[in-house]
């Protein structure tokens, strides 16, 4: 797996999601680590982005209304 292409899958996400993503790497010298601390902050950031909000009466939490 070629460490480079990572900036290519989280700009790909981004752009055909919809999405804006911010992805800061602070530090780190296994190109490996990096990428992979990115991947599981991006899954967490979509879980709680997609968590039905229990205290909004069920509703996702959207300042549209909708995902």
């Amino acid at each position: 797996f070629d460490a480079e292409l990572v900036r290519e899958i989280f700009q790909d996400c981004a752009i055909n999601s919809g999405l804006t993503l911010h992805v800061d790497t602070l530090y780190g010298d296994n190109a490996h680590h990096i990428a992979e601390s990115c991947v599981k902050g991006l899954a967490r950031a979509l879980r709680q982005a997609l968590e039905v909000a229990p205290r909004e009466g069920g509703r996702v939490p959207s300042t549209k209304g909708a995902l």
